[in-house]
């Protein structure tokens, strides 16, 4: 037995911040910002307005795709950094919301690569015969960790949510998987204070010392499409999309590269929410799925790459 994804969704706050807006309150510009990010705008969610309600709405949005009920759903996996609460953790209070009393309901915290992750956690649970249903989410609100004034970070992060729903099948959807972190790179991307390392008397923020981590990021999104070329005995030209983490045009550019894909066989959404962490990978899938780019049959190569440093690949026959 096998997954395959069947049905994908997505949610974006109403509320926008352009580059022109960021002009106006730091050193900035919006064709400084364009030409070093690829970003034009990024979704800020309103007051009140949570993680678990984003990732809600792209759960929904998925499971009407997939055409089934959230009673149906036996398993659900949560990608995020930015849970609403230490806990219940986000998949629990996501499992209330949708009615599906019971079944296991988690979160995983991989930065960036959570739903990398996630989706690799719902896709053994399936092939071992567990659960035949599984949903899969990856939501952010990375504003609420964002220092508004700084502009190494401000101009980058965004908030949203996405999500998949896998379905047991005969013929295998999720091909492969593959997964890697490595804990030496932890000072180049983390979030200042947490419960047990104590808060930050400033708020607790992102850091990024921005040009390593471009540099450690490119090298290994690198080796892993070889990686998972290489672990199913297949040439670059078999990937028909690549659907990446959308965190900056740059990084996205390196890795179309090293697949030898043009550009326009590359789901690009980063110009419309930034780096929206957990979230950008579903985002972008179900961007290029419902504007009719992605099409059944289609062999798809999704990565990502997160503070930890984690990062991770799926290759998807959709």
């Amino acid at each position: 037995m096998h997954s395959r994804i069947a049905g994908t969704g997505s949610y974006l706050p109403a509320a926008v911040v352009t580059n022109f807006d960021l002009e106006r309150r730091m050193e900035t510009t919006d064709a400084w910002i364009r030409e070093r990010t690829g970003i034009e705008r990024r979704h800020i969610v309103a007051p009140g307005e949570t993680t678990v309600d984003m990732a809600e709405h792209a759960a929904r949005a998925a499971i009407a795709a997939a055409g089934c009920r959230p009673e149906d759903i036996e398993l659900i996996i949560v990608g995020t950094c930015t849970p609403d609460l230490v806990f219940p953790n986000p998949g629990v209070m996501l499992q209330a919301r949708l009615g599906c009393r019971g079944v296991p309901a988690f979160s995983v915290e991989a930065a960036c690569s959570g739903f990398i992750y996630a989706l690799s956690m719902a896709d053994k649970f399936i092939r071992a015969g567990e659960v035949r249903r599984a949903l899969v989410v990856g939501a952010e609100s990375l504003s609420k960790i964002t220092n508004p004034n700084d502009r190494g970070t401000a101009i980058l992060f965004g908030d949203g949510a996405g999500a998949v729903v896998l379905v047991a099948d005969e013929q295998a959807g999720i091909i492969s998987t593959h997964l890697h972190a490595d804990g030496a790179y932890i000072d180049l991307l983390r979030a200042t204070g947490g419960v047990s390392a104590g808060h930050s008397p400033t708020g607790d923020v992102i850091q990024m010392a921005g040009a390593e981590v471009f540099k450690v990021a490119v090298t290994m999104l690198g080796r892993i499409v070889d990686e998972t070329l290489a672990a199913n005995g297949l040439e670059k030209s078999a990937i028909d999309w690549l659907v990446p983490h959308q965190a900056n045009i740059r990084i996205i550019q390196a890795t179309a590269k090293k697949l030898a894909m043009p550009m326009e066989r590359v789901i690009v959404t980063v110009q419309d929410h930034g780096n929206t962490s957990t979230a950008s990978v579903p985002l972008a899938l179900d961007v290029g799925v419902r504007d009719g780019r992605i099409k059944r049959g289609d062999m798809l190569l999704l990565e990502a790459f997160g503070g930890g440093f984690t990062w991770g690949s799926a290759l998807v026959r959709f």
